[in-house]
This record gives structure tokens, C-alpha cells and sequence, in this order.
């Protein structure tokens, strides 16, 4: 079993149910994000299923130099202090840069470190310092065991609040597949694990100048993942999909949310009979 890391008020791992990470791929302006994580705050209080909300304010890799990517640090942050007054919800967000994560750990709940800069090593020592809980996410280069070194480059800041996730594994050009296996030998490490059941079915740069993807085979993996028991499933989620700015393609819609979250609730409580 994971030991828990505790975000807000929310417990993630060391046998605690399922949570969820949720939100749209990139910060649309503050109406929708406010709009966006009440939706998602309502559905989860239904359940109940705990929620940290996600949204970037810069997506630094995205396919095209043309490319929306979002309203940066500075009015990105604003916006997600916005979200924790007016919603009252733990915030994820990611950082690109060791000149970020002063300013980002002022406002963020969890500093979440992106795949292509899982390795970097001043990146993460540089999160660590802030004394945050960290998620990272695992290269789509990088076999789950790797992890180990990236978890320890965190620790020796002597931070221990780490979250591990897992978002598909690169095969061959504009692929990516997810083994199950992954999840418990990351969490052989002793962190929680998070499973991204919307990037892991992203096809990058798979449509030109934009990443494609199979949205279709969200709710197939994340059940999988669950099963699996990992502590948390990471979904980007957008009223209109099709519209969004960034990663429409493999966004679920959020009127699917709540029938998929009743599955995997139940699905946990099943994995977790065990000890988990």
C-alpha cells in the first residue's frame, strides 16, 4: 500500500478511496474556469468522490507555434486563486521552468511536473524545495522502475509529498499505450498513483499540427486502471470538446463524467477490499 499524502483536505493513497484529478486541458479565461470547476465540484459532491482541480496556464509543448497556450503565469495564477476562494477546491497546475515555482507554490495545492520534464533535475529539486506535494508524470520515454530515480531527486530536498502518474507509453510515431503493469510497480515505490485516462489515449501530434486522439477508449482504460488499484484517475474534461483550446481530442465530455465516475467508485471499492 501507498503511504497518503495529504492535499487540502483530501487524502490520496495509503488505502483512502479513489480521487480525481479533473479539469479543462488549459485556462479558457476566468468565466469558464469558474463555470467549469463548479460543474465538476457538483458531480463529485453526488457521488461522493473527493476532486482536485487541473488547468494550465501555459501549455509549453503543444504541437504548433501557433498553438493556443493559455493566459501564463501571472493572470493564469489569478485565475486559479479565483477557483480555491470562490469554489473551495484544491488546485493542480503545471511548471515549465525553475523561475515558475516560486510564484506557482504561492497558489498551487500540487506543483505538477509535465512528462517531457520528469528528468529534469533542477526542476524537480526546485519543486521540491517548496515543500508542496508533487505529481509527476512519467515520461512517455521512461520504463515505470525509472521513476525511482526521478522520486529521489524529489526526496533529497527531503520532500516525501509525491504523487506518480502514469499517461501512456510512447510505440512508435504519434502512439501511446498504457500497460497495467506500470501501475503496481510505481506504486511498489511507496508514492500513490495516479492513472491520466486522457492523455494516455492522445495521439501526439497525430492530426498535423495538433495531437489527435481516441477519446472513445477513456472510460475502457480508466476502469482498467482502476481495477488495477491505483489512488487516483487525472481526466481533462470540457463542456464542448470539439471547441476546446487545447487536447479537444482527447477531453472527456462533461456530461459523461458522472456515469463513468459511478463505474470507477465502484470498481475501487472492490480493488480496495483487499487493503489495496
Amino acid at each position: 500500500m501507498s503511504r497518503g499524502i495529504r492535499i487540502g483536505g483530501i487524502i490520496v493513497g495509503g488505502g483512502a478511496p479513489l480521487v480525481l484529478i479533473a479539469g479543462p486541458c488549459v485556462i479558457e479565461g476566468e468565466e469558464f474556469t469558474l463555470t467549469v470547476a463548479k460543474g465538476l465540484q457538483e458531480i463529485c459532491r453526488n457521488l461522493p468522490i473527493p476532486l482536485i482541480f487541473k488547468a494550465s496556464y501555459d501549455k509549453a509543448n503543444r504541437t504548433s507555434i501557433s498553438s493556443n497556450r493559455g493566459p501564463g503565469l501571472v493572470e493564469g495564477l489569478r485565475i486559479l486563486q479565483q477557483v480555491k476562494k470562490e469554489v473551495g477546491l484544491p488546485i493542480l497546475s503545471d511548471v515549465h521552468s525553475v523561475s515558475e515555482v516560486p510564484r506557482a507554490a504561492e497558489v498551487l495545492d500540487v506543483i505538477q511536473i509535465p512528462a517531457f520534464l520528469c528528468r529534469q533535475t533542477d526542476l524537480l529539486v526546485e519543486a521540491g524545495r517548496t515543500g508542496r506535494p508533487i505529481n509527476v508524470k512519467k515520461g512517455q520515454f521512461l520504463a515505470p522502475w525509472d521513476m525511482a530515480h526521478v522520486v529521489e531527486k524529489i526526496t533529497s530536498t527531503g520532500n516525501e509529498q509525491i504523487l506518480l502518474t502514469e499517461r501512456g507509453t510512447s510505440f512508435g510515431y504519434n502512439n501511446l499505450v498504457s500497460d497495467i503493469k506500470a501501475l503496481p510497480i510505481m506504486r511498489g515505490l511507496g508514492y500513490p498513483v495516479i492513472y491520466d485516462a486522457t492523455h494516455s489515449v492522445q495521439l501526439p501530434g497525430g492530426a498535423g499540427k495538433a495531437s489527435g486522439g481516441n477519446k472513445e477508449f477513456i472510460p475502457h482504460l480508466a476502469r482498467a486502471a482502476v481495477g488495477a488499484g491505483v489512488d487516483g484517475v487525472f481526466l481533462e474534461v470540457h463542456p464542448n470538446p470539439e471547441q476546446a483550446l487545447s487536447d479537444g481530442a482527447n477531453s472527456l465530455k462533461l456530461d459523461a463524467l458522472f456515469p463513468l465516475l459511478k463505474q470507477l467508485r465502484a470498481i475501487d471499492r472492490i480493488a480496495k477490499e483487499d487493503g489495496g
